[in-house]
């Protein structure tokens, strides 16, 4: 179903923007953190991976959802083990940008239905949807990385888009 509701792509735009910003916080923080405690699982936290698992994670959600399912690119998903600091982390994340970036090119994405599997059966949704949930998913999982990080015993940055 088309949503003439949609915001302009320039809202979307200065939203993602705002995003990165607070992406950018929690990177600094979690940079300054030994390599150690970027790795360390956390059994006591959710599945039990790690900081940079749940960073993986979230930016392969951004190569599923905008590449794959919205763009229809061929995905080749980011591999944790790949990745031991955050300087690599972030250029996973300038590829999520540059995914975004192409989607919001694209104003006919953003309104129209893009189909697609799942859990055995065909759904639809329109690109201005699909990108919420990413840039949703991605600051449900940081405040799970600032909760991490303090049960690695330390003290999480402000990383709000109110204070960014």
């Amino acid at each position: 179903m088309k949503s003439k509701m949609n915001p302009p792509n320039q809202h979307c735009t200065l939203q993602y923007n705002w995003v990165k910003e607070t992406r950018q916080l929690l990177l600094r923080y979690l940079s300054a953190l030994s390599p150690e405690d970027l790795i360390r699982p956390i059994p006591s936290f959710g599945n039990g991976g790690s900081l940079r698992d749940l960073l993986v994670h979230t930016a392969n959600v951004y190569q599923h959802w905008i590449g794959h399912i919205a763009l229809k690119t061929h995905t080749v998903y980011a591999k944790k083990e790949d990745f031991s600091n955050i300087p690599e982390i972030r250029d996973v994340y300038r590829e999520a940008d540059a995914l975004i970036a192409a989607l919001l090119d694209q104003q006919q994405l953003m309104d129209d239905n893009i189909i697609f599997s799942l859990n055995g059966g065909q759904r639809s949704t329109s690109g201005f949807r699909i990108f919420t949930h990413v840039i949703t998913h991605e600051f449900h999982h940081k405040g799970q990385l600032l909760s991490m990080s303090r049960l690695l015993g330390h003290t999480p940055v402000d990383t709000d888009i109110i204070h960014a």
